[in-house]
């Protein structure tokens, strides 16, 4: 039996919060890339780099909640939610690469800083700190929800890390002439974001390998559906994520000898109620086998 509709992935909720932040990202990144090029601050420009892949990520991420919105058809019979999924992968790879950008240029400019205008980094960096965090507040609640989100929040994230920096450097520079700070602060937010944008990256993956949800416990679900009365042994037990949020499982369940016909029907349901009640499994299939019944098995 299988369990029927389109489930709304947490990210298609969360749409309207990444219009918002997109429009207040793509208008701050003007600023800002004309603000580095005036005060030859690489830390400013790394954050432009950084707000350069948010409105990317962002843009990726709002197409990819369209196509999940679309309905299954014969040839995608789940549908698109797989395009959240790989939103979120592609942001992850991109942050990882502006990251390594951000400290190769940083090593280059460590082995000669150039003079930057420290005082007006900072005015222009505390005006994308104020941006980053209201987009952070925006995001905050969808990102707990779905990878797709978790990927554009982790990119407002390190940005609002990267005006911090920005702001600190500028400061220092400005009150010291000690050009040092502008590499050294860019490379410090580099290596604080490559660990966080991995366990993104790691996430997605485990989706697109049909790895078993984090928050689904493959033995609990054996043992609360061998648990129903009319259950004799649970097989060949499969857990996966379309999409953060939606989860799908499917089993084989051998029923007992008590277990009549008519009964069948009642079965499935109780089994459905379980695991959709208990392990937040949206989309079930369950074959039901009769005592004796024997098939060639290689999974769990």
């Amino acid at each position: 039996m299988a369990s029927h509709g389109h489930a709304v992935s947490p990210g298609s909720q969360n749409k309207k919060r990444l219009i918002w932040v997109l429009s207040l990202t793509f208008l701050y990144l003007i600023a800002e890339v004309i603000g580095g090029l005036l005060t030859n601050s690489l830390a400013l420009l790394a954050d432009a780099g950084h707000m350069l892949t948010d409105a990317g990520g962002l843009v990726l991420a709002l197409i990819a909640i369209r196509l999940a919105e679309k309905q299954a058809t014969p040839q995608r019979t789940y549908g698109y939610y797989r395009a959240e999924i790989l939103a979120a992968l592609t942001n992850a790879v991109v942050l990882i690469g502006i990251s390594i950008y951000i400290l190769y240029e940083a090593y280059l400019r460590f082995m000669n800083p150039p003079e930057v205008a420290g005082k007006s980094v900072v005015v222009v960096a505390g005006i994308g700190l104020v941006v980053n965090l209201i987009g952070m507040f925006i995001l905050r609640k969808g990102s707990g929800e779905s990878l797709n989100m978790k990927g554009a929040y982790f990119e407002v994230l390190s940005d609002m890390l990267t005006s911090i920096g920005v702001i600190i450097a500028a400061i220092i520079m400005w009150t010291t002439g000690w050009y040092y700070a502008d590499p050294i602060v860019s490379a410090g937010i580099g290596l604080f974001i490559l660990p966080r944008t991995w366990i993104l990256l790691k996430d997605a993956m485990g989706v697109l390998l049909e790895g078993t949800p984090a928050d689904v416990n493959v033995e609990e679900l054996r043992n609360c559906i061998k648990g129903l009365k009319g259950v004799e042994d649970v097989h060949d037990l499969h857990v996966w994520s379309l999409t953060s949020g939606v989860n799908a499982m499917s089993t084989h369940v051998v029923i007992a000898d008590s277990v009549e016909t008519l009964s069948y029907n009642e079965l499935l349901k109780q089994i459905n109620s379980a695991v959709s009640g208990n392990f937040k499994i949206s989309h079930s299939t369950i074959q039901l086998e009769g005592p004796g019944y024997e098939e060639g098995e290689t999974h769990l």
